[in-house]
């Protein structure tokens, strides 16, 4: 068993817009109209199985409402038990699987009224991310721009499988916005399902979808390295949310080998993948997919060759640990500090 430091930072917990109609007073009357005649019922764009004990503890269910929508229970089940001083809201909302932009933009404003409305305003110990229209970057800027001034949101919220590769330079102004605002990028895990989660078609079922979530991240980190997002924006951060940690070192491995053999193909970049990710990257710990032992895990820390590359987070209401214990056995208490306090300060420049 591992004792968390109290006065944590979570960087990832999950409220939940508990219908459509709670986002109408957020909708102008042009979209509100547009949603009832149309008949839209959800927006809901979590794969989780609703049901399923990995979605959420049967004691953090709220009858009737999805799983993270009560903001009394939030605080009785998220921030009271972990000690947490400040907790980053992502709401992950259908925004992103909208083809229309102009619906896309629309929901995100909405969503991220009702967030500062509903949640930022009577709880101050919560700080949220920036919803944005990713299918339009120029409107997704427009949103960060609108928000920006706003400092309780500290991050723009991306999800890791779109339309394409994260590093391309379609997505560009978004890093430009975020990185002159002072903003996290924060790259969640989840999918448009414009295209499959696997390089050779669509899976059958959702463990191959979940599994596969791991390989997404691969791609995105590979992307925004070889593309030259940090060479364009050396004082971003990028904060990789839901993504396990496991896979870290051998994918820097392989990656940092073909840079060497390959730097003809990215000239631009100056520094190996690993350097670039222990300046720029990191990773939030929870769903931990640690070794079961102490001393597994602790070999893997190892071979991250760094403290400060990870981040506290419960990932509530979903429930990827045992009990309440949100922290893998074994982790010696000075990087209990680095992971729940020191790194998630150093890496929220808004959070200071």
């Amino acid at each position: 068993m591992t004792a968390i430091e109290r006065g944590g930072i979570d960087c990832d917990l999950h409220p939940a817009v508990p219908n459509l109609k709670a986002l109408y007073p957020y909708l102008t009357d042009h979209w509100r109209d547009i949603a009832v005649q149309r008949g839209m019922s959800e927006l809901n764009s979590i794969a989780y199985p609703a049901n399923s004990p990995l979605t959420a503890r049967p004691d953090w269910r709220p009858n009737g409402q999805p799983a993270g929508s009560d903001l009394d229970l939030v605080r009785k089940q998220a921030l009271d038990p972990f000690g947490t001083s400040i907790a980053i809201a992502n709401c992950l909302y259908g925004v992103q699987l909208l083809f229309s932009e102009d619906m896309g933009a629309a929901f995100a404003r909405a969503v991220n009224d009702w967030m500062a409305k509903e949640w930022l305003d009577r709880e101050p110990r919560l700080r949220a991310s920036i919803v944005v229209p990713v299918q339009n970057p120029e409107m997704a800027v427009d949103e960060i721009e609108r928000l920006a001034p706003d400092r309780r949101f500290v991050q723009v919220l991306l999800l890791v499988m779109g339309d394409m590769p994260l590093g391309k330079r379609h997505y560009w102004p978004i890093y430009a916005a975020a990185e002159r605002h002072g903003l996290t990028v924060g790259i969640h895990a989840g999918s448009a399902y414009r295209h499959p989660v696997t390089p050779i078609g669509w899976p059958s079922y959702y463990t191959e979808d979940y599994a596969a979530q791991a390989t997404g991240f691969q791609q995105a980190l590979s992307s925004l390295i070889c593309e030259g997002v940090f060479v364009k924006h050396p004082d971003l951060k990028v904060v990789l949310l839901e993504s396990g940690f496991t896979w870290l070192p051998a994918h820097l491995w392989r990656l940092s080998k073909f840079w060497r053999g390959l730097r003809m193909e990215v000239p631009w970049l100056d520094r190996s993948p690993t350097e670039v990710v222990k300046t720029n990257v990191r990773l939030t710990i929870q769903p931990c997919d640690a070794p079961p032992d102490e001393a597994g895990l602790l070999k893997l820390l190892d071979h991250l060759e760094s403290d400060e590359l990870l981040l506290f987070a419960t990932d509530y209401p979903h429930w990827q640990f045992d009990d309440d214990q949100v922290l893998p056995s074994g982790l010696p208490p000075a990087l209990v500090r680095k992971i729940m306090i020191d790194n998630p300060k150093a890496t929220y420049p808004r959070l200071s």
